[in-house]
């Protein structure tokens, strides 16, 4: 698939996008596809507006705020879907129109006090327990999501996980299913979760957000 063009390539994962959503008796309406372009130049962001994306996503600050000044034109909205810093907090409320990866009570707090608008916030949570990703863990949502409800500016749309990196995305269903539950608990519309090597099998569990890169861009090589 190298040789796809970034619109070919959307197209086919639009396809899988309906494909596994009816699977599990949903819309393919009901789910969102965030390009996730971390790497990639304003170029390809560009062809994939053009090719119909409308959310992009961006996994860290100082790169978005390379690229997404130049792209104020386009009709997209910009998702934060990487570890933020609290230092790099008013950077970040500058750039994105939502952060999709609020890990902590305290980058919570830090964007609330910069913020001038009303921010669209997911709680990251690490279902897997893994030392190596961001993220609260899922004991702590319930307290968490009720602290950040409070705070000035906050506006608590769902959960995100980043899944573990297996070779059979079945292997994460549970966590996908854990994540729904979660957030049905807390009556919360959205769901991120998913990305290019599992993003059906999180359809099926209920995604509403799904952050794909490698599959509409590419391989990275940076």
């Amino acid at each position: 698939m190298p040789d796809n063009t970034i619109a070919e390539r959307l197209a086919l994962v639009s396809d899988r996008v309906a494909r596994a959503a009816e699977r599990a008796g949903r819309s393919p309406t009901e789910v969102t596809i965030v390009a996730v372009s971390k790497s990639f130049p304003a170029q390809a962001i560009e062809e994939a507006a053009a090719a119909g994306i409308a959310h992009i996503g961006e996994n860290r600050v100082q790169e978005a705020a390379a690229k997404i000044p130049s792209l104020r034109h386009l009709p997209v909205t910009w998702h934060m879907v990487g570890h933020l810093q609290t230092n790099k907090a008013r950077t970040a409320l500058d750039l994105f129109d939502i952060i999709q990866s609020v890990d902590s009570l305290r980058l919570a707090e830090a964007l609330s006090r910069r913020a001038e608008r009303p921010i669209p916030v997911l709680l990251e949570v690490n279902v897997a327990g893994e030392a190596s990703k961001f993220g609260m863990s899922p004991e702590h949502v319930p307290q968490t999501a009720e602290a950040v409800a409070r705070l000035p500016h906050m506006n608590v749309c769902g959960l995100m996980t980043i899944a573990p990196l297996v070779s059979d995305p079945e292997e994460v269903r549970p966590v996908f299913r854990e994540l729904r539950r979660l957030r049905d608990a807390l009556g919360l519309p959205e769901l991120s979760m998913g990305m290019t090597d599992d993003f059906e099998v999180a359809i099926e569990e209920g995604a509403t957000l799904v952050r794909i890169g490698r599959a509409i861009f590419g391989e990275r090589y940076v």
